[in-house]
């Protein structure tokens, strides 16, 4: 599997495991040997993993989330990937940042950031993304 299916495939991961409420998967996704980071919105930021592994606790307790990555952005520079998505709630739009390092075990996330956005203004039909090979830092357009 090449490192853009494999980070792909971590994001989904990520939002698979939101959706479902389910802090074990959501807790094997963060690195576990890097630092780690996150910032919810409206939170202050969160900077170790004990931290911000506490705050998924709290978040993915209780009800699912009806929770959608739409219109991933996948950059790809050495040992780092990171995904710009707009997250799709139920009543909101957040724009959002997952950031991975690639560990033995697989890409795993060390860095989240989800922000309210004023308005879509994408369209609607946003279709999954395709590599355009020859880009530096293998941008998904």
């Amino acid at each position: 599997m090449s490192d853009t299916e494999a980070v792909l495939r971590a994001n989904e991961a990520f939002y698979r495991a939101f959706a479902a409420g389910d802090f074990a998967s959501m807790e094997a996704l963060w690195s576990a040997t890097a630092p780690v980071g996150c910032i919810h919105p409206g939170w202050n930021p969160l900077s170790d993993r004990a931290r911000v592994m506490e705050s998924w606790r709290m978040i993915l307790t209780g009800e699912s989330t009806a929770i959608e990555c739409r219109d991933p952005q996948l950059y790809l520079h050495g040992v780092l990937a990171w995904v710009t998505c707009v997250e799709s709630l139920e009543t909101n739009m957040l724009a959002a940042t997952n950031i991975f390092t690639r560990e033995a075990m697989g890409w795993k996330m060390v860095h989240h950031h989800a922000s309210p956005v004023a308005q879509a203004v994408w369209p609607e039909t946003v279709r999954p993304q395709t590599v355009r090979p020859g880009g530096p830092t293998g941008l998904v357009h």
